[in-house]
């Protein structure tokens, strides 16, 4: 299995989501048919080269993103859409004199703070992005009109509208002031100052600074009540923690330039309103939202608040090298210790009492029957007030513990052990095919079938409830999206990613540069320009098309050659982390479970499985893992069963079957049709009277083969 993230169509909206799929899944189904993922059927999951194979020839390795925006282009769009906002938000809090401030979270100060070898501040990613962006989308708010808002965007200069501060500023690290950012920007040490702690002269509109970068703004315990728009330009995997943490610099009643605080008082029912925090997250608003919310609620109504005999009966604590779970003796024990004590009151919260007895490592020696759990006892009390104390001390029981799938005696029966020996060479090969030909079908095919998608985003917008009651925030409701809306990708020139065109498809191929290079000289215009639009489709198709021309030329004059290597046991047990609920339980493999390829529920290896069990002519066979693999120009081919029959049962003993849902060959993309016809042209050529190999779709199927063959 592997996990995919895929788009998938609803009746209001396109979401992206993560799905676990394995071989013979159709993305075009999984995705309620979205026209981007025809014709993608999953033909192969390689856990050992981490690679996803598709019927129709594209290949993903793990971290691959196709026909999708890069890390730069999503960092890009979020800022776009963050002064989008930024300026809806402030041509509406103008006139009422309160500035409009925005901070984006980044995790590498070097994406903002940028110098050369000479200690020059020289232009960052995050910092020429900002601009590019802030310069097209000023452009349209700014109008022939001579309002004061107008006016006061025209006195604004893009270099001076943003500054940063980090960690590195207040130690005077690489700040020079001298140096200067725009004409009327302050320098760096100015800058962290104005930020940090000059906030009143930040919040004047005489003052140019809107936008500010932080890569340290927790740490600092910096907040401005001005904030309405936080984004954070940083990868995923942040804890929800910090989610809550960064959402919180900018849940603050903002103040106009008088100073007013903003509340109810002044605004009555428009406090709400006006005092919005818009949150331009890195990843999906589903994923945002219910992390939040999860934050919250674990934090405010999960989280244990008493000291109860309840609480700490069932846990699991480390005592020495030993994992134990507490009794509920032993919890009585622990609860009337801390009574007696006086550690905890009448209602079960733990008392100051016991605070300052931990910090000054005074705190009274637990009965002697529960001494040797002291530690482990101690962190749960202290989980109680403090949210990190249990961290790494107790042992999560609903962990998944990875369960081995090991040999078993099957693997050494001597059948097994003859057919093993025959089959596990590694091979190499040499294949002879006209270049000039090769290139002609390319580009005849290339011309006919290359059509490259436009890259788009999806930019989604949904609002905190008016209901945020405790019920609502465990129902994961307490959020709702309200509107959607889809652009096209517009790339500033400056930042494309940079592509090894050629090195790409070359490696893709296996062709030369100087093949690669005729192929895209010979293609038609219009198809080439199609690369400007969406790089990684582009590589991604081509490479996919010129495959398939390849393959229809080198099954017959491709050759095998055994060289000195051979797969040992180990490639069966090198899979991890299989999900063992899935598995059949077979009795004649040599591990005690098949994991069969699809999701179907009896799968067509599933049923392969199940039939060699009954059939009193199979001695013993194996599904053979993913490390087990054959060379071939377009790709490597991983066959599926090796089999070995009782002697004299079936003609003959030992078989190498290949199990398609079909035996139809115009089910099959012309490099898996390829792919097949190498590993039969390779066992022709080692097979024995007894070893045999050949695509079938059943074992009765095989069974009837094997009369023939």
């Amino acid at each position: 299995m592997a996990r995919l993230e895929l788009e998938i169509g609803y009746n209001k909206s396109i979401n992206r989501e993560t799905r676990m799929v394995g071989v013979d899944d159709d993305l075009y189904a999984l995705s309620k048919g979205m026209e981007q993922y025809r014709g993608y059927h999953i033909n192969e999951v390689n856990p050992i080269r981490r690679i996803v194979t598709f019927t129709n020839g594209v290949e993903i390795h793990t971290g691959d993103v196709l026909g999708d925006v890069s890390e730069q282009d999503v960092r890009r769009i979020q800022i776009r859409e963050t002064i989008r906002s930024h300026f809806e938000k402030e041509r509406e809090l103008f006139n009422r004199r309160i500035k409009t401030l925005s901070l984006f979270f980044i995790d590498k100060v070097e994406h903002y703070r940028k110098y050369d070898e000479e200690g020059n501040e020289v232009n960052s990613e995050f910092g020429q992005m900002f601009e590019e962006e802030y310069t097209a989308i000023s452009n349209e708010y700014l109008t022939l009109a001579d309002s004061p808002y107008q006016q006061y965007l025209r006195t604004i200069e893009p270099a001076s509208t943003h500054a940063g501060y980090f960690s590195i500023d207040k130690k005077g690290h690489k700040i020079d002031s001298k140096i200067k950012r725009g004409t009327d920007s302050s320098d760096d040490e100015s800058a962290y100052e104005l930020i940090l702690k000059d906030k009143e002269k930040l919040l004047s509109f005489d003052n140019p600074v809107r936008f500010i970068f932080s890569h340290s703004a927790l740490r600092e315990g910096w907040d401005n009540p001005n904030v309405f728009q936080i984004c954070t330009l940083k990868h995923g995997g942040d804890s929800t923690t910090n989610k809550r943490q960064e959402v919180g610099r900018g849940l603050r009643l903002c103040v106009n330039q008088d100073g007013d605080r903003m509340d109810e008082h002044i605004l009555k029912e428009e406090v709400q309103e006006i005092n919005k925090l818009t949150v331009i997250a890195s990843e999906g608003y589903a994923d945002f939202v219910s992390s939040l919310q999860k934050d919250i609620r674990e934090d405010l109504y999960e989280r244990p608040t008493k000291a109860t005999a309840s609480y700490f009966a069932g846990k699991k604590i480390r005592v020495g090298e030993d994992i134990v779970t507490i009794t509920d003796d032993q919890a009585n024990t622990i609860y009337y210790y801390l009574a007696r004590n006086g550690y905890i009151n009448e209602d079960g919260q733990v008392t100051d009492t016991y605070r300052s007895d931990a910090e000054n490592h005074t705190l009274r020696l637990l009965p002697e029957k529960i001494r040797d759990m002291a530690e482990g006892v101690h962190k749960l009390i202290q989980g109680i007030f403090d949210e990190h104390a249990l961290d790494g001390i107790i042992e999560d029981g609903h962990a998944t513990k990875i369960q081995e799938n090991k040999l078993n005696e099957n693997f050494y029966k001597k059948e097994f052990q003859k057919l093993w020996h025959a089959i596990n060479h590694k091979y190499s090969y040499t294949v002879h095919f006209d270049s000039e030909e090769l290139i002609r079908k390319a580009v005849q095919y290339i011309d006919a079938k290359l059509f490259v998608s436009s890259l788009q985003y999806t930019v989604i917008k949904g609002t905190q409830g008016e209901d945020w009651s405790a019920d609502t925030i465990k129902s994961g409701a307490g959020f709702s999206a309200e509107k959607s809306h889809t652009y096209d990708l517009k790339r500033a020139e400056t930042s494309q990613v940079k592509y090894d065109l050629i090195g790409k498809i070359g490696a893709g191929t296996h062709l030369t540069r100087k093949t690669v290079t005729t192929i895209l000289q010979k293609i038609s215009p219009a198809k080439f320009a199609m690369y400007k639009s969406n790089p990684e489709e582009f590589i991604a198709k081509v490479i996919r098309l010129i495959n398939e021309q390849k393959a229809t030329m080198i099954v017959d004059d491709i050759t095998y050659n055994q060289t000195d290597g051979t797969y040992d046991a180990e490639i069966f047990t090198a899979e991890k982390n299989k999900d063992f609920t899935k598995a059949y339980r077979a009795k004649k493999n040599v591990q005690d479970y098949v994991f069969a390829d699809g999701t179907a529920e009896k799968s067509v290896e599933r049923r392969f499985a199940e039939d060699m069990d009954l059939d009193d002519k199979v001695v013993v066979y194996a599904k053979l893992p993913r490390g087990f693999q054959i060379p071939t120009p377009v790709g490597y081919y991983a066959p599926d069963w090796a089999i070995a029959f009782e002697k004299g049962s079936v003609k003959h003993i030992y078989f190498i079957a290949e199990t398609k849902g079909s035996m139809n060959s115009l089910d099959l993309r012309p490099i898996e049709k390829a792919k097949i016809q190498c590993a039969k042209k390779l066992f022709h050529e080692i097979s024995t009277v007894d070893v045999v190999y050949d695509q079938v779709d059943s074992y009765q199927t095989l069974l009837n083969m094997m009369k023939v063959i």
